[in-house]
């Protein structure tokens, strides 16, 4: 698998509150979901791969230590759902539930840094 965030890996990512890493993660896991429901197994693919890589930069990220147990077990879940047998029982729609809450924090702050 090939960095396909080359500037975040590089250390960019870690300017980012968890919420907003955690929505960019949310981000391509929508794409998974979508691409796949659309049946293109090629772009679903290419996005979960885009999830994990941003997940693994956000586990890898030193500040998210006291949350390291939560962002593993998202991992785990996520390879169940997408490439295992599905034995947490996620659906699209809890992954989205999920990654929703943080995309709203995310827009939140946003919004009370601009003013």
């Amino acid at each position: 698998m090939s960095v396909q965030h080359a500037s975040l890996a590089a250390g960019r990512w870690r300017s980012f509150s968890l919420a907003d890493q955690l929505a960019n993660v949310g981000s391509e896991v929508e794409r998974a979901l979508k691409w796949s429901e659309k049946n293109n197994v090629e772009y679903g693919r290419m996005a979960f791969e885009r999830a994990l890589e941003l997940l693994q930069l956000t586990i890898s990220d030193p500040r998210h230590i006291a949350r390291l147990k939560e962002l593993t077990r998202v991992r785990e879940a996520l390879l169940d759902y997408f490439l295992g047998d599905n034995e947490f029982r996620s659906t699209a729609e809890s992954w989205r539930s999920y990654f929703f809450a943080f995309a709203q924090a995310s827009a939140i702050a946003r919004r009370k840094c601009a003013g």
